[in-house]
């Protein structure tokens, strides 16, 4: 099964690489099988963290601040644009 999982994912490993991750897929698979111990017998099914779903606010057009206002507090700006460091170099 690891070698196959390897293959599919363009993945070599040594044999004791192999060993490895079939002892850690082992240790899940229990983990796994160690839930199917708990009595879910009268547990609803959670869709939802909260018991609303949906709340949509209306689509109303609203007032926003200009650009000046927007660019009042920045640290670096010229006239239209924040100024930040370059993250990507050519």
């Amino acid at each position: 099964m690891v070698v196959k999982l390897a293959s599919l994912a363009r993945l070599s490993f040594t044999e004791a690489e192999q060993e490895s991750i079939k002892a850690d897929l082992q240790k899940m698979i229990a983990f796994v099988q160690k839930m199917d111990e708990v009595d879910t017998e009268n547990v609803e099914p959670l869709l939802h963290l909260v018991g609303q779903q949906n709340q949509w606010r209306a689509d109303v057009v609203q007032g926003s601040c200009t650009k000046t206002e927007a660019l009042q507090n920045a640290s670096k700006h010229n006239e239209d644009f924040f100024l930040v460091p370059t993250v990507i170099q050519k």
